[in-house]
């Protein structure tokens, strides 16, 4: 069956963004982009990523404020490369290779994906959709920066309902970022 691993960047004290939705403050390096290249290429943006076969995930589930940036950019499918889902009540599809979904709940979304035939799928963001969809995230990979930003979005807003995972490894890189990866417990 097809997991869906939230694969993110955070900062020490938790927080995938900050309070404005940028991310300008992580750790982009060389190290990281070869980390993500080698393990995770799908994550990379399809003017980014190489050509090759698709490894790992074959689905993107997003936010709406996880989208917009490309967005603002003029890229209205920012990983052309993946089935790309996004989930807003105020989007609707600039693009039709972007599926929005509006109404519907995420959890039931998941649950149909993982019955699908496929690869993983990948939860790119935000803290509001991961909140929703902690009860369904199989992974958890999380770029771990060595920032504290005090404030911003955080990895997953929901209501206070521990998730225990169980950990799996970690790879520090030369940066300092750290790449921690855990299974849902019982998984």
């Amino acid at each position: 069956m097809r997991k869906l691993v939230y694969f993110v960047a955070g900062t020490l004290d938790g927080y995938i963004a900050a309070p404005d939705g940028s991310w300008d403050f992580f750790a982009a390096g060389d190290d990281v982009i070869a980390y993500m290249k080698e393990h995770y290429p799908e994550t990379l943006p399809t003017h980014l990523r190489e050509s090759g076969p698709i490894r790992v995930f074959d689905t993107v589930l997003m936010g709406r404020r996880t989208y917009e940036p490309a967005l603002k950019a003029g890229i209205t499918s920012p990983y052309a490369h993946l089935t790309q889902i996004v989930f807003s009540r105020l989007l609707t599809s600039p693009d039709p290779a972007v599926r929005v979904v509006a109404g519907e709940d995420p959890l039931e979304v998941v649950a149909q994906l993982k019955r699908r035939p496929g690869r993983d799928i990948w939860l790119a963001g935000g803290g509001h959709l991961a909140g929703q969809l902690l009860p369904a995230v199989d992974e958890l990979v999380i770029k771990l920066n060595p920032v504290v930003a005090g404030a911003g979005i955080p990895l997953a807003a929901a209501a206070f309902h521990p998730h225990a995972y169980a950990f799996t490894d970690a790879t520090p890189l030369p940066s300092g970022v750290v790449v921690l990866r855990y299974r849902a417990a019982g998984a």
